[in-house]
């Protein structure tokens, strides 16, 4: 019998899936949940789930640390945003495919399975990495089947394959941010109730005191919060729990997706949003002109090769190599102040900044004024010649 690795989650689409492989497709199940910074219960549901429903393999996979500092510092260092939010689930699913795929040639799989439809942008982003990497056969069940939501309850209803817990959405988390969509939501006319929130105070319900964090960055990912240097974990946990605790972080975005489907989406991304806010703050007065204008189209087109699944592309690779060298001058500590769903930078400093207090400042005689005579009268030239000539006829 053919063995297939299940990518494993324990909601209704993959735990549809054990039984549909079995019955549908004829093969052995192993399933695996890869790690990657999900509420404990949602890394111990998974397990439980498959061991209610027979006996099978399962794998539990710890990814935390690898995502932390190898896809989240890498997205800081990029200013990543899709459509103006910071990716999560994008940029977690190709490390969790890379897992699939490593577990998949241990234990001698010759397919790979996951719960994907076929109108989501996640059948894009596991396959493109499981195709990259492997030889294994792709098998979609959801999507070749062509199955509803509710035909796959009524299946898990007749398979006694347990229902997952009476959640109004579907949720996606992990430790770079929560992806909150279904039910009520669909509606771009309701707003998204407080109970879709998890991460978050509303403004209202945040604290009335301000509070300044100052935040280091070393070669442009953050090190310490108010003085405590930190590794990559604990830091993007803590400023989940900050900038949370402020309100900050709340997305509510008419997304557009790979297939060209617009889907109303909420987000949750309190760390992500502190985090490159200061990053992007610090940039501001180490980097020249040129290289922050630059720097726009590069996070632009990073941030579109995360969201379309294509990490594993060698532009991004080169891109990386860019950004590198780039950041390496990032290093700095910048002030920001939280109340009530807002957020500002009051104050920043780097060893590597441009900024000259002394050359900038009126009082100073350093800079020659008299010399910008010559300059400024032939500023915007072709401008004038275009007015004098045009603007005649």
């Amino acid at each position: 019998m053919e063995k297939v690795v299940l990518a494993f989650s324990g909601g209704l689409d993959t735990s549809v899936c054990i039984k549909l492989l079995e019955e549908k497709y004829d093969m052995e199940v192993i399933t695996a949940c890869v790690d990657v910074g999900q509420p404990r219960e949602e890394i111990e549901r998974p397990a439980s789930v498959v061991n209610g429903l027979g006996s099978y393999k399962h794998f539990t996979i710890d990814a935390q640390e690898e995502f932390a500092n190898d896809f989240i510092f890498k997205a800081i260092k990029a200013n990543a945003l899709y459509e103006g939010y910071p990716l999560s689930t994008a940029l977690a699913r190709p490390l969790i495919a890379m897992k699939i795929v490593e577990l998949a040639q241990k234990e001698g799989a010759s397919a790979i399975a996951h719960g994907c439809t076929g109108k989501g942008n996640d059948q894009f982003r596991f396959e493109a990495i499981i195709r990259s990497l492997s030889d294994c056969e792709v098998v979609a069940p959801i999507r070749e089947l062509n199955l509803t939501r509710s035909e796959e309850v009524d299946y898990a209803k007749s398979c006694g394959i347990p229902l997952p817990s009476d959640k109004l959405y579907s949720i996606d988390e992990n430790l770079w941010g929560r992806a909150i969509e279904g039910d009520i939501l669909e509606d771009p006319l309701v707003e998204p109730p407080e109970d879709a929130f998890s991460w978050t105070n509303s403004s209202d319900d945040a604290p009335e005191e301000a509070q300044i964090v100052e935040m280091e960055f070393e070669n442009g990912v953050p090190a310490a919060i108010d003085g405590k240097k930190m590794g990559a974990l604990d830091i993007i946990s803590e400023c989940n729990r900050i900038a949370g605790l402020h309100g900050i972080g709340r997305v509510d975005i008419i997304e557009d997706r790979i297939i060209g489907l617009k889907s109303r989406e909420i987000y949750e991304t309190p760390g992500a949003f502190l985090i490159l806010t200061a990053h992007k703050a610090l940039e501001q007065i180490i980097l020249t002109r040129s290289e922050l204008k630059f720097a726009e189209t590069v996070s632009s087109t990073y941030s579109e090769l995360v969201y379309n699944g294509t990490w594993h592309d060698p532009l991004r690779e080169d891109l990386d190599q860019l950004i590198n060298h780039m950041q390496r001058r990032v290093t700095g500590t910048v002030k920001i102040k939280l109340h009530k769903g807002g957020m500002r930078i009051v104050g920043r400093t780097s060893p590597f900044s441009l900024y000259q207090q002394e050359v900038v400042s009126f009082e100073d005689k350093g800079m020659d004024q008299r010399e910008m005579v010559g300059m400024v009268k032939n500023y915007a030239l072709q401008a004038a010649l275009y007015n004098k000539i045009c603007k005649n006829d």
